[in-house]
């Protein structure tokens, strides 16, 4: 009997370790997130350049390159230098799931690069399919709200 209680317990800790770590988990992708954030676009047009990323002189083909394709273009591209989240090398090819918030739409983008206009730099394809408007592109920005998400 002392055996299965035992048992019993070493269970209860394990699923309680486990709901912990699950817990600062998603505290820490939720501390990954950014509001009200200048986003504007880039013409990597990457459908144009067989997503080579080498070609696009992207940051990140040092380390991502050699990705298989479906992985490549299964996103749209963007640089990042948001104010929240990891950067340089750590944030390449993680995800954002980025929002207009003028009108709404949202589109989920992966990171090949960086920029320097303390936002987002998208590509001009996910830059048209979020800017419903065309507001963003008369401005040449949109504001956008974007967290960080699995890929």
């Amino acid at each position: 009997m002392d055996r299965r209680i035992s048992q019993r317990s070493l269970s209860l800790l394990l699923a309680l370790v486990w709901c912990a770590w699950c817990v600062v988990a998603a505290m820490v992708v939720h501390c990954q997130s950014a509001n009200n954030v200048r986003a504007t676009y880039h013409l990597y047009n990457p459908h144009n350049i067989g997503w080579d990323l080498n070609k696009a002189g992207a940051y990140c083909a040092t380390w991502d390159a050699g990705k298989p394709l479906e992985w490549r273009k299964k996103y749209g591209w963007t640089a990042f230098c948001g104010p929240a989240g990891p950067r340089g090398k750590d944030s390449c090819g993680k995800c954002l799931s980025v929002k207009n918030t003028a009108t709404g739409p949202t589109a989920t983008v992966r990171i090949v690069d960086q920029c320097a206009n303390g936002g987002l730099d998208l590509d001009v394809s996910v830059f048209n399919k979020l800017d419903t408007n065309g507001i963003g592109y008369q401005q040449g920005h949109l504001t956008v709200n974007y967290r960080f998400v699995n890929c």
